[in-house]
């Protein structure tokens, strides 16, 4: 009997009724999955989207890529006056975040309902 592993990474791409746009990233965030991070990152017709929260509450690890794709998010966003938020990082996520200091660039929350209604 053959079991079956969740895939590594994940993304659930939803929108609330004010626009804003939720990414709710489950995994492992690095070089083989940052790909599928940043096209998540885009709106459909692939542009940067101008509000997103970036729900990390089920993120078990996040290297340079993760750190790389939420700067890319940031910029993109602020370029046409919007905002990146952070919601619901785990104590090792946070940490990498402090430790590069984005967390001093994007707002970090610590649930998705205090992101979004901030």
């Amino acid at each position: 009997m053959t079991t079956m592993e969740p895939p590594r990474f994940s993304v659930t791409r939803s929108t609330t009724a004010d626009g804003i746009t939720v990414l709710a990233l489950r995994g492992e965030v690095d070089f083989t999955t940052g790909a599928e991070m940043r096209r998540a990152l885009q709106d459909p017709g692939c542009e940067a989207t101008r509000h997103t929260v970036m729900d990390l509450s089920q993120v078990t690890f996040m290297d340079s890529t993760g750190i790389n794709a939420l700067i890319g998010a940031h910029l993109d966003a602020t370029a046409i006056q919007g905002w990146v938020r952070v919601a619901g990082p785990t104590p090792s996520i946070l940490r990498v975040l402090h430790i590069v200091g984005l967390d001093t660039v994007i707002t970090c929350y610590p649930t998705l309902q205090q992101a979004l209604s901030s």
